[in-house]
């Protein structure tokens, strides 16, 4: 039968979500503890790939497994047996083609950035200290909306079919100490966020133009975006599936 579970895990100790030779993934340890817990080996499959270091508030992925007889308890169990940076929420029984990655419609990140040092989101966001022009920024943000092809802000030398992607939100926000990057698509690059990120902040920082935010995602080139912030101030934080998943969810 067929599952979807719903996680969520603090970044800071794994190399990303996929399993990799070498290094700890989230994927790696939910595997091992489910094949553990349900004594059959098992597979998982993501809702997307996030990068070393950044967190997801909440996130899917669907195996298959005999029939899980009681998920309450196994969810109990499951974060009994889990470290302490990743928890589980919920099992859920869905149709035998449902899939966690090709089903999911929409995906939300957040980007939290803070501007007084504060050691309490030394782990969580990313600090700068210069002063932002946060309606420049927002001006900026809209820009993104009229596009679909976001190759500039792309990770170099990616396998990917297309970098056309549908944007649906893209704004900043000030939450309590927090300023807060929130934006919404179909679909995403590989280090799409966090470069778009750091090109907005050139842009709050006054070292480029809303013109140079265009003449950037015209040019298709990575080398004229700006630089990649760091992966702990980026979240997962919503993945949207259509009716016939989101009644079992």
């Amino acid at each position: 039968m067929r599952y979807f579970v719903a996680f969520s895990y603090f970044g800071k100790s794994y190399h990303g979500w996929q399993k990799q030779p070498n290094a700890l993934t989230v994927q790696q340890v939910l595997e091992e503890t489910f094949s553990t817990l349900l004594r059959q080996p098992v597979e998982l499959m993501g809702a997307g790939r996030t990068d070393a270091g950044v967190h997801a508030r909440q996130m899917y992925a669907h195996f298959e497994v005999d029939e899980i007889v009681d998920k309450e308890e196994l969810c109990y169990r499951m974060n009994s047996f889990l470290p302490d940076d990743i928890a589980i929420s919920g099992i859920y029984e869905v149709p035998d083609n449902a899939h966690a990655r090709f089903d999911a419609e929409e995906r939300t990140y957040e980007y939290w950035i803070v501007q007084e040092k504060n050691p309490f989101h030394m782990d969580t966001a990313h600090y700068i200290k210069f002063g932002l022009d946060l309606e420049t920024m927002n001006e900026a943000a809209s820009l993104l909306l009229k596009h679909t092809d976001f190759e500039c802000f792309s990770k170099s030398n990616t396998d990917v079919k297309t970098f056309l992607c549908k944007l649906k939100k893209a704004e900043w926000t000030i939450q309590g100490d927090v300023l807060v990057f929130t934006i919404t698509a179909d679909r995403f690059l590989r280090n799409m966020v966090r470069a778009i990120v750091g090109t907005l902040l050139e842009v709050g920082l006054g070292k480029c133009t809303l013109a140079g935010v265009e003449e950037i995602i015209n040019s298709k080139d990575r080398s004229k975006a700006g630089v990649s912030v760091p992966a702990k101030g980026l979240y997962l934080t919503k993945v949207s599936y259509p009716s016939h998943i989101k009644l079992k969810l």
